[in-house]
């Protein structure tokens, strides 16, 4: 076995969880790993997405919940305590430092370079460091990029000049602004609306497709609802046509329309780009600034389909644009940690659909949870997406406040839930809850879509009384026996 000291089974560019998790199934495999990393380890859901994002919504949601419950709101006397708020931020995001994760990956045996890296040739990476030293890596069998993604600014007149927020300014935001306006009706735009209106703010929301598009029409009528209640300004079809940062800071944010909107800071939440522009993908013949096309084990593949020279290179997470999210991205690592570790031995690769070396759950069975107010939980499909991909499709709606269980959890609770049948094999492939807490109830719905329960033995699950849970019930009793 080669000794050098820069010689790793795998290397592994990008170090945030997808990365962290394809090394540490590497090297429970039994190959060695080393991940290079240019920023903090532990990457973007860290500090500046899930875990910070998600503590600026808890404590707003707690309140909420506690105020709609009889008995225990007549003890709440104050409002949000903003200041706790953001160090409670803080402490979920370790302060922007990275200690904890890099002892973690040196507990687990995993070797960690700082520094940009790019890859040079077939298996070898270049890594330079914040004092221009190049260190080469080279990877006996794989290089797996896992550098992810980050927020894409719209050409828009005026916008980068005038120094706008994106997805990580926001969650590392030091201050509330007076008027936040938000360029974005997306998962993070929602959020973000929800969190800063909660902390004081007045937000307006230019979206230009509405809220939540890409999910079930009644979540995004729901949440745009709320976030009216919350007193955001929500403007579907709204687009920004030139923006600009006065003197004294305002920011004017010209409507296609010629209206204005006027804000003290501008969120931009219009979608991702991958950071895929300087690792070296010319090197290999990728085009750099560019998705990554993989297969169901996550080799990059060329144009017609087929792995690279050698199928050496591997992709996992947003960066491969399968899916962006990051629960998503570390099932990706699992799969591919153990593709390479068993291609290395010469085993077998279980690749079929469900194998253990198949991100099958990418197309079929994506879990998703928009913390908005109300909470918005799906898995699997909606029904206009089965019925663009050809299935012939029962969709069954249940109002979500008319069960037992959620009168219970909240007065006036509103919601809604959907199950959508495959009719031909009469099983689920799509469910969608809307509503307060329905986050947790979620589980129980990817379980049924990827195991492809038939509708006949979910009537053998039965959920317990007075839960939120029931509504399986509910929607069971009128899909029919």
């Amino acid at each position: 076995m080669d000794t050098d000291p820069y010689t790793y089974d795998v290397v592994v560019i990008g170090a945030g969880p997808v990365g962290e998790n394809v090394a540490d199934r590497l090297v429970q495999g039994g190959l060695s790993a080393a991940v290079v990393e240019r920023e903090l380890v532990g990457g973007e859901c860290s500090y500046w997405a899930c875990m910070p994002t998600k503590a600026l919504l808890r404590s707003a949601s707690a309140l909420r919940a506690v105020r709609h419950l009889p008995g225990a709101r007549e003890a709440v006397t104050g409002d949000l305590d903003v200041a706790a708020v953001l160090r409670r931020r803080d402490s979920f995001a370790s302060d922007w430092k990275d200690d904890g994760q890099v002892s973690w990956l040196d507990s687990a045996g995993i070797a960690l370079y700082r520094g940009q890296g790019r890859i040079s040739s077939e298996r070898v990476v270049e890594v330079t460091d914040g004092s221009g030293t190049v260190t080469e890596l080279t990877a006996r069998h794989a290089v797996v990029v896992a550098t992810g993604s980050a927020a894409l600014l719209p050409d828009i007149p005026g916008l980068t000049e005038a120094g706008p927020w994106s997805s990580r300014e926001a969650a590392a935001a030091r201050a509330v602004p007076g008027r936040l306006a938000v360029i974005g009706g997306g998962v993070v735009a929602s959020e973000m609306a929800t969190a800063f209106a909660a902390l004081g703010s007045s937000v307006t929301v230019l979206a230009r497709d509405g809220v939540l598009p890409h999910a079930e029409p009644f979540a995004g009528e729901l949440v745009t609802e709320s976030l009216r209640e919350a007193g955001v300004s929500v403007l579907p079809g709204a687009e920004a046509g030139s923006v600009q940062r006065d003197d004294d800071g305002t920011v004017h944010i010209t409507l296609t329309t010629g209206e204005e909107v006027e804000a003290d800071e501008v969120l931009v939440a219009i979608g991702r780009t991958p950071n895929t522009q300087d690792i070296g993908l010319d090197a290999v013949g990728l085009k750099p600034g560019a998705w990554l096309t993989v297969d169901d084990t996550l080799r990059v593949v060329a144009d017609d389909g087929a792995p690279l020279a050698g199928g050496w290179l591997y992709a996992a997470g947003d960066v491969n644009r399968r899916v962006l999210l990051t629960h998503q991205g570390k099932y990706q690592a699992g799969a591919v940690g153990d593709a390479i570790v068993a291609r290395a031995r010469g085993e077998a690769v279980d690749d079929g659909p469900w194998g253990r070396h198949a991100a099958t759950a990418d197309e079929r069975a994506v879990p998703q949870v928009v913390f908005t107010e109300p909470e918005l939980a799906s898995v699997g499909l909606t029904a206009a997406a089965a019925e663009a991909a050809g299935i012939r499709t029962r969709v069954v709606d249940h109002d979500l406040g008319a069960v037992a269980g959620s009168a219970l959890h909240a007065d006036g609770y509103r919601g809604r839930a959907r199950m959508v049948v495959d009719e031909d094999r009469k099983v689920v492939v799509g469910f969608t809850l809307v509503g307060p807490d329905v986050a947790e109830l979620l589980h129980a719905a990817t379980i049924a879509v990827v195991g492809e329960v038939p509708v006949d033995r979910l009537w053998h699950a039965v959920p317990a009384y007075p839960t939120v849970s029931e509504v399986w019930l509910r929607l069971l009793e009128a899909y029919g026996r």
